[in-house]
């Protein structure tokens, strides 16, 4: 495959988002680093491409547009707004090394806080109307809805930020539930320090990274935590099934609805999610047919916080041809404290382009 016809078939794309009222915007391919790993922390250099400049301090190569475009936006202070863009991105493939480093993406972003499920279903319905007739499968979920589950839990609010901090590392995140929830019961290590009225008594000049306070600090949380009841048996079920759903969408909205019962607090994201079906089906989606995973969109960068969706390949080896979601809250963090709904979504075009070479 030619980059000059990759090259074609990503201006066609960014045409058909122009489309649908966005304004093409570019982004400089190196960024600072710096926004990064505020957002991600250090586990981002284990995905993006860090170097250092000079004069200009640590760059990353640009491992997504969305960052950079939100950034633009929330100095253009327009809202609503819609942007288009087609450019290379780089990713550090460590854990699929077969995976291509560099590669071409189309994005469409919609920033609009008058009518959010209206602006879910309009960036979904434009994905899906650009990969009209490939062979592809969409798959939806809804990050909003466990980050609203881990909120409800009836536990320490030490507790519910650890586990949202690794909602998007499903490992451990679920280790941390089995711990919380007494499934996993403590390491006879930490159980042996917690034993010790006074773990740094006899311990002489401290080696290492952490000073004495820190470490005395850590191990005060580690009391904390010890003395912390576990999770209930139930609500551990609810937040099982949460994960556990994998069901076409209006049979996962029902299921929601039930759960909600039992645990409140998601009920104002089931809510939006039934908006988002009936925005949905009025833009000709066959929503009695899409595909709804309870823990879709957890491996993604960590800005999805609510509705995400996915176009797989059905007969390819190949990464998701298209994905995309909703974000809210990364405006917020980039704009000084004022948020502004927002949902976009990338198709990558090469891909686009050896799908339509095997039909």
């Amino acid at each position: 495959m030619q980059p000059l016809e990759i090259a074609a078939e990503a201006a066609r794309l960014r045409a058909l988002f122009e489309a649908e009222g966005a304004t093409a915007v570019d982004a400089d391919i190196l960024l600072s680093a710096e926004t990064l790993l505020d957002l991600y922390g250090e586990d981002i250099r284990a995905r993006a491409y860090l170097t250092t400049d000079p004069f200009g301090g640590e760059m990353v190569l640009r491992p997504d547009f969305t960052v950079p475009v939100v950034e633009q936006h929330m100095r253009s202070h327009a809202d609503p707004a819609r942007y288009t863009y087609a450019g290379k991105v780089f990713r550090k493939q460590e854990d699929v090394p077969e995976r291509a480093h560099e590669y071409a993406q189309v994005g469409f972003e919609v920033f609009d806080g008058r009518d959010p499920a209206g602006a879910d279903a309009a960036v979904f319905a434009a994905i899906s109307k650009a990969l009209d007739g490939l062979d592809v499968t969409p798959v939806t979920g809804d990050i909003g809805i466990l980050m609203a589950a881990v909120q409800g839990l009836k536990t320490s609010q030490t507790r519910k930020a650890a586990l949202m901090r690794h909602l998007w590392r499903p490992r451990k995140f679920r280790s941390l539930l089995d711990r919380f929830g007494g499934r996993t019961p403590p390491s006879p290590t930490r159980t042996a320090l917690l034993a010790q009225e006074d773990p740094l008594a006899d311990v002489g000049q401290v080696v290492g990274l952490r000073s004495r306070a820190e470490i005395a600090t850590r191990i005060a949380a580690l009391r904390e935590d010890a003395a912390t009841p576990p999770i209930s048996g139930e609500e551990m079920a609810l937040i099982d099934a949460i994960l556990g759903l994998r069901e076409t969408a209006p049979n996962v909205l029902s299921a929601l609805r039930d759960i909600a019962v039992d645990l409140p607090a998601i009920g104002t994201a089931v809510q939006a999610m039934a908006a988002r079906l009936l925005a949905l089906d009025a833009r000709g989606i066959a929503v009695d047919a899409l595909a709804f995973e309870g823990s879709y969109g957890r491996t993604s960068l960590e800005y999805y916080d609510g509705f995400v969706f996915g176009f797989s390949a059905n007969a390819a080896d190949m990464p998701s041809v298209a994905t995309g979601g909703r974000y809210d809250a990364l405006t917020a963090r980039l704009g000084d404290g004022r948020a502004v709904p927002a949902v976009g979504g990338v198709i990558r075009p090469d891909l686009v382009l050896a799908l339509r070479g095997d039909a």
